[in-house]
């Protein structure tokens, strides 16, 4: 299973970035984020572990995989017969900023997940794409 949510942002490139490099401050800005706290120091890198509490979720150990900074992120985290992606990518073109959320479920069990939960997953990428789009362009103002 995978989504992909892409939305346009009223606000800088630079802005955008921060807002979502920034993850320990998700909570300030989606509802779909209770809580996420950063292992290692107050900064987004790679291999860096993060733990995220999500409203009716375990929380999870999410580790950065990929990391383009100012461009794009990539964390993951697994459990049993499941692994799970998000990739968070700005891209600006014509003075347009554009984010790209995308969440994918692989595994043995993702067939299963995609049906059981592929509904509250797609509705949380959407949110989190509106909610990011909505603050964003609320604080560069």
């Amino acid at each position: 299973m995978r989504h992909q949510s892409t939305t346009t942002i009223d606000a800088p490139i630079d802005e955008v970035w921060r807002a979502i490099r920034d993850v320990e401050k998700w909570s300030d800005w989606t509802p779909t984020v209770d809580e996420i706290h950063l292992h290692a120091g107050d900064e987004l890198r790679l291999g860096g572990v993060a733990t995220v509490r999500q409203p009716k979720q375990p929380a999870r150990e999410w580790t950065v995989t990929e990391l383009d900074d100012g461009r794009s992120f990539t964390w993951t985290t697994s459990s049993p017969g499941l692994r799970f992606s998000a990739d968070h990518t700005v891209t600006t073109a014509n003075g347009t900023t554009t984010v790209e959320l995308t969440f994918a479920v692989a595994g043995p069990l993702a067939p299963l997940a995609g049906l059981l939960g592929g509904r509250a997953i797609r509705t949380a990428v959407d949110i989190e794409a509106a909610s990011l789009k909505k603050w964003c362009e609320r604080t560069s103002r």
